[in-house]
């Protein structure tokens, strides 16, 4: 969950999350070096005579300074594939939910299971109990369980949106006419927030998304109840 002021990510529920924050960290350091560098010899340039002036067409100079470039490149480019060859696997899931979106709510179809679906609404501001977060919470919590592969399959019944839920690394666009798919594994319970992030209209800011990740015998509980 997200705190005001916050500056970084938030703190990273999924193995998928983990990797994009640790690749977000390698490229900020890659930058943060070419950016000294550069400061370095602009700032030298500017208070010092150059003695050597012979240097800058240099042979040697010339090659280093294009493949050096290649090579940082590289090193962006390489672990950036790696983590969207992971996002895009789908690892034999254990349960499978429909996310179908609408202006401006969100539909949810437990297709393991008959007749387990629901519509999730924004509470309004004026019924909201003490503790709950305004323009967060809904009236129907996505419950799933915890430590478990699940496969949430997306789309629209209107227009665009795109179902994301930060802490888990997770954005999807839900597009009219297509079934866009979507690993969800979170390693932890908890409550986790989200909301439409594909502007879709006068309440786009209206349509927020909320997974309540518990162990698997107390989600065996709640579906139970549910049917």
């Amino acid at each position: 969950m997200a705190y005001p002021f916050q500056l970084g990510f938030q703190d990273a529920t999924s193995p998928i999350m983990e990797e994009l924050l640790s690749f977000h960290d390698h490229a900020l350091m890659i930058v943060f070096l070419i950016s000294s560098l550069v400061l370095y010899i602009i700032s030298s340039m500017l208070t010092t005579n150059l003695t050597h002036t012979s240097t800058m067409d240099a042979q040697e100079v010339e090659t280093i300074w294009t493949i050096l470039p290649a090579i940082i490149l590289i090193m962006i480019a390489l672990p950036s594939l790696r983590i969207l060859y992971m996002m895009d696997e789908i690892n034999n899931p254990s349960l499978t939910i429909k996310t179908l979106g609408h202006q401006w709510y969100w539909s949810y179809e437990y297709t393991d299971y008959e007749d387990l679906m629901f519509d999730s609404y924004m509470v309004p501001t004026s019924e909201l109990s003490p503790g709950q977060l305004r323009l967060l919470e809904v009236d129907n919590r996505v419950v799933l369980p915890a430590e478990m592969t699940i496969r949430m399959l997306i789309t629209s019944e209107d227009v665009l949106h795109s179902w994301a839920v930060p802490s888990l690394g997770l954005k999807t666009d839900a597009i009219p006419g297509r079934l866009n798919q979507t690993t969800l594994l979170a390693t932890r319970p908890g409550l986790y927030y989200g909301q439409c992030s594909e502007i879709c209209g006068s309440n786009h800011s209206f349509m927020p998304i909320v997974l309540e990740m518990i162990p698997l015998k107390h989600f065996e509980k709640w579906s139970s109840s549910m049917l």
